[in-house]
């Protein structure tokens, strides 16, 4: 059942998928990615709450979905601010009965990231899923070709908007802001070495937004261990295209910690 909480000021919608029994294990928090929202996880959450045995908690950040609007205009420190306000606000409302994990994919691969890294919060993992550490030109070709898509009928956008109150805004700023020149140089390894936690690190080998350079930089500048898991024959969404392999590789991170 979807429900809302409100965090600074904005109604943010979530759901849970509770464990089936208890369970001493963390909690799974999965941030979206950036055309994102709780429901295009579709049947993903429950399938991974059956297959970890860990509760998991979905929600729509701030402009998705059907929470209250974003932010505007967006600043390159959009996905800080996500990652050190709006996120710990979040989880703490929450009340959570132990530190959780955060699993992010795309954007929110890259928001768990900085979160580990800089927020003030307790955390017993990260996975992340699809991330950017920076802006590479195989990411603004990719977005560049979603632009294309756009322009081109109307099939994209209706399908897209299924799941937004507000689905022009929530692809404009993502577009807009990911092709700008002000955010070329956006770059987050230099907070890599801040993360404590371990860190599970996936990326389909075909992804059509990112090259094997940002497992690569997550690897060597992490400062702490990592598992980092190449999917092949999968692009940019492991969750629809290799679950099994996904769930196996979470369920092993999960169990060992």
């Amino acid at each position: 059942m979807m429900q809302s909480t409100t965090i600074n000021g904005c109604a943010l919608e979530w759901q849970r998928w509770p464990a089936s029994a208890q369970t001493q294990l963390p909690p799974l928090v999965l941030l979206h990615e950036g055309l994102g929202s709780t429901r295009m996880w579709r049947g993903f959450p429950a399938w991974l709450a059956s297959r970890t045995g860990c509760d998991v908690i979905v929600y729509s950040r701030p402009g998705y979905g059907h929470s209250g609007p974003m932010p505007l205009p967006r600043t390159k420190q959009y996905l800080h601010v996500e990652a050190t306000e709006v996120l710990p606000a979040f989880v703490q409302s929450l009340h959570l009965p132990r530190p959780p994990v955060l699993f992010g994919h795309s954007d929110g691969g890259s928001i768990v990231l900085l979160a580990a890294a800089l927020a003030d919060m307790p955390l017993a993992g990260v996975v992340t899923m699809a991330p950017h550490v920076l802006v590479e030109e195989a990411t603004m070709e990719g977005i560049r070709r979603a632009g294309e898509r756009w322009e081109q009928g109307e099939d994209f956008r209706q399908r897209l908007g299924r799941y937004h109150a507000d689905v022009d805004t929530v692809f404009h700023t993502w577009h807009d802001t990911w092709l700008s020149d002000w955010f070329r140089d956006w770059n987050i390894v230099q907070d890599l070495a801040k993360i404590t936690v371990p860190v599970l690190a996936i990326q389909g080998e075909d992804d059509e937004y990112a090259t094997m350079q940002q497992m690569d930089l997550i690897e060597a500048h992490c400062g702490a261990e990592v598992q980092v898991v190449k999917l092949p024959h999968c692009g940019h969404w492991p969750q629809r295209e290799q679950p099994d392999a996904l769930l196996a590789a979470v369920g092993e991170f999960v169990a060992r910690l």
